[in-house]
């Protein structure tokens, strides 16, 4: 710094010259003598200020300034940036020209300061120093401590290398483990085949040679370990079946929720509908009310004008008669005065002044009356002011309310309709995790003729696994197990079948094919089930019942913005002959064909007839006229047998108005021929040639399911006009439930096991997946579609 300097003592003639501490020179030997005696004192001169970095330079400054007699130089004092810098910067005080002591004086004063100075950098510089060495240490400290945790986490990697490998032996391990079951499943699966087949082969010769009986038993005992083993594998398929049950029934429960949810959000809806339509009418009120308010209030105005026209001419009156009064009052002064008229006179001016007085008087009244009157309807038209506007605040508060509950109602709606979706997108998620094509059993009460009730060859097991969807068939001391999705036992009601299956009708609404049909021999109670008792309500069928569902529920989404029309047909396959049972006129002669579409999804009867209906009576009409038109005979097995194929469709157009959304649904309800022997039905003519169709339909229907279990290429739907119009229930995009009825008498052991084997093998068929039907352009075509 160049103050530094500033501050030395001076040791030239030049310098002190520059400095002004004398104007007369002193001599060079006072000079010398001077600054000796100034070394002698201090010892060594001061060192430069940048010197003191040295640390041995800083020992001497410091060792000179210890010999001196003052004890505040031993003491250490603190500095700031400014003192030290002001210290640096400080001048020599100016006194008198050759006052070499007070000069000396004043050296010693700033040689002692600069030493503190001095003194405190050291201090300062020792601190830092400490400081360094504790920061470098801790800098070794945590340069071990980050080594020892490298160390520590390259062992950890290397564990965890080690650990990985042995995961992946035992990966490879399970692998192999898993290829070695595939390979045993594979061969359980081939070896169940075989058994499958072998009891195929062995209940068609059961049927054929009842002599064979002991030979077929023998067979049986050689294959008993091939059964063994795929009877295993079903019970596996059970546990699995029974894990599905339990994940519907959880989906099930969640279905409720929302379906709770969803009437309380409509009770809801219809609660704020209610209110509003009361806040509405309280509007109403509100405004005729208001219309009187103002109506009174300018009947008081006009009123008020015309008391203040009255007040107003009474006023005039009473100065005019005042005015009277005075010209009186003067014309009798004057009398008396000047003419001295007589005392009558007098009197009588007297009583006319008194009477002009009580005029006034009673004019003085009215116009208090009237200005009473006139306060009073002030008074009521300020308080009809009020009431119009306090009338209007509550007309303006009743209006923000209406304007929420409007807004709160389209929240609702969205909600609802929200809801709806979901409700639809879950609902076909329980359907399609039941299975596309699902099986109930439905076994028939023993009737009077079927013998007692101890006889009964079916059994229900009580298992967990096997609760309401076991069913057991004893023959000749065998029992014969089977599971399907749903077992209902002879004491199962009309209203517990549909229950059941109200889920799928449901989804013939949402847009789905949905195809529902029974399948049994004679006698089992399939037409009971389909149709029921028409006279009485409790024992009406799954095709009244479904109908009547399908117009409540679309009556009821009405509110969410859905219209859908309807259209129905009736046909039967009677002798592999398609029959019109709507049609006006019987015409034995013209003949219907089925026509499918490019892909085979579609099915067509062209020229059928089609009746668009609009509620449940309509149908029920139909069903009437169809059944009148049905064939049906008598056989040995049943009273009144139905002798065709009997298949009701409905299909269904709905299109909302608020979202433009449409779908299009198709409800196919069949009600199968019964199966029958001809040895048991005893029929001959006509009705034999109605059992020969009716056999080889249903036996070209086992053809189909079968190929479809077996998943080969080719499937003989065409190989009878029951399977050609099923085609795209069982092979399509359709959801499709089979009804198998069974007849607990023993002496249809036999047919109930075909039907229940039969069932078995529907039941493990897999079609294609169920598609929605939706569109955004409504098309009209003359044809009824089946699929």
């Amino acid at each position: 710094m160049a103050s530094r300097n500033q501050n030395r003592p001076p040791r030239s003639p030049s310098t002190m010259q520059k400095k002004g501490v004398g104007a007369e020179e002193i001599p060079s030997d006072k000079r010398r003598r001077i600054g000796g005696e100034k070394l002698v004192g201090l010892g060594r001169g001061r060192a430069p200020f940048g010197a003191l970095n040295n640390k041995s330079e800083v020992n001497e400054v410091s060792g000179a300034g210890g010999g001196s007699s003052d004890g505040s130089e031993g003491s250490v004092v603190d500095f700031t940036e400014e003192e030290v810098d002001a210290l640096l910067e400080e001048r020599m005080k100016k006194g008198i020209p050759r006052d070499t002591k007070k000069k000396m004086e004043n050296m010693v004063d700033l040689i002692k300061r600069l030493k503190q100075c001095v003194r405190w950098f050291k201090g300062k510089k020792e601190k830092l120093q400490t400081d360094l060495e504790s920061a470098e240490k801790k800098c070794v400290d945590t340069e071990n401590e980050m080594k020892t945790k490298i160390d520590e986490l390259n062992e950890a990697i290397l564990n965890l290398r080690t650990t990985i490998s042995s995961l992946e032996e035992k990966v490879a391990m399970e692998e192999s483990d898993k290829q070695e079951v595939t390979e045993c499943y594979r061969k359980e699966k081939e070896a169940r085949s075989v058994a499958e087949q072998t009891n195929i082969s062995l209940s068609t010769e059961l049927e054929k040679v009842c002599d064979e009986k002991s030979a077929i038993e023998r067979k049986a005992i050689a294959t008993e370990d091939l059964y063994k083993r795929s009877q295993e594998y079903n019970i596996s398929l059970q546990q699995y079946n029974s894990r599905l049950q339990s994940n519907l029934e959880t989906v099930n429960e969640a279905h409720k929720r929302l379906e709770t949810e969803k009437s309380s959000i409509v009770e809801n809806l219809s609660n704020a509908r209610g209110h509003n339509k009361a806040l509405q009418e309280q509007l109403a009120s509100l405004k005729a009310s208001q219309d009187e308010a103002t109506k009174g209030k300018d009947m008081l105005a006009t009123e008020l004008k015309f008391l203040r026209d009255e007040l107003k001419q009474i006023r005039d009156d009473r100065d005019h008669q005042l005015g009277q009064v005075q010209a009186l009052t003067g014309e009798v002064a004057k009398y008396k005065e000047y003419t001295g008229k007589s005392s009558e006179q007098l009197d009588t001016l007297t009583v006319k002044t008194s009477a002009l007085e009580e005029v006034c008087t009673s004019q003085r009244q009215q116009i208090d009356m009237l200005q009473k009157q006139l306060t009073a309807e002030r008074e009521k038209l300020k308080m009809a002011d009020l009431s119009f506007s306090e009338t209007r605040t509550v007309f303006e508060k009743q209006e923000t309310v209406i304007s929420q509950l409007r807004e709160r109602l389209a929240e609702k709606e969205f909600q609802v309709i929200e809801g709806e979706s979901l409700r639809k997108k879950l609902h076909n998620t329980i359907l399609e995790l039941k299975g596309n094509i699902r099986v109930f059993c439905r076994v028939r009460p023993l009737l009077p003729d079927d013998g007692p009730a101890a006889d009964m060859v079916v059994s229900f097991p009580s298992s967990t696994e096997a609760l309401g969807r076991g069913i057991e068939l004893a023959q000749s001391g065998q029992k014969y197990s089977f599971s399907f999705d749903k077992v209902f036992n002879q004491e199962a009601s009309q209203e517990d079948v549909f229950t059941e299956i109200s889920q799928l009708v449901q989804s013939a609404l949402d847009g789905y094919k949905v195809c529902i049909f029974a399948y049994g021999q004679t006698g089992s109670g399939k037409t009971y089930t389909m149709v029921g008792r028409p006279g009485l309500p409790e024992l009406k069928g799954l095709i009244p019942r479904s109908l009547e569902q399908i117009f409540l529920v679309s009556q009821s989404l009405k509110d969410q913005g859905w219209k859908y029309t309807m259209q129905a047909s009736v046909l039967e396959i009677y002798n592999e002959t398609i029959r019109d049972l709507l049609a006006p006129t019987e015409n034995p002669g013209k003949k219907y064909n089925i026509i499918h579409d490019a892909n085979g999804k579609n099915t067509y009867v062209p020229d059928l007839t089609i009746v668009d209906v609009c509620g449940a009576d309509e149908i029920s009409t139909l069903l009437q006229r169809a059944a009148q038109s049905r064939s049906v005979g008598r056989t040995q097995m049943n009273e009144q047998s139905s002798r065709s194929h009997f298949v009701f469709t409905l299909r269904i157009s709905g299109i909302n108005e608020n979202t433009e959304q449409q779908v299009q649904g198709v409800l196919n309800l069949i009600d199968l021929a019964g199966s029958e022997r001809l040895s048991k039905s005893g029929a001959t003519g006509d009705r034999l040639n109605e059992t020969k169709a009716i056999n080889k339909s249903l036996s070209c229907l086992s053809d189909v399911i079968f190929a479809l279990a077996k998943k080969e290429d080719h499937v003989p739907f065409r190989n009878s006009k029951l399977t050609t119009l099923l085609q795209p229930c069982l092979g399509g995009d359709s959801k499709t439930l089979m009804f198998v009825n069974i007849s607990p008498d023993p002496t249809s052991t036999g047919e109930s096991l075909c039907s229940l084997r039969f069932a078995a093998r529907v039941n493990s068929c897999e079609i294609g997946i169920p598609r929605r039907q939706t569109s955004t352009k409504s098309s009209s075509d003359s044809r009824l579609s089946y699929g």
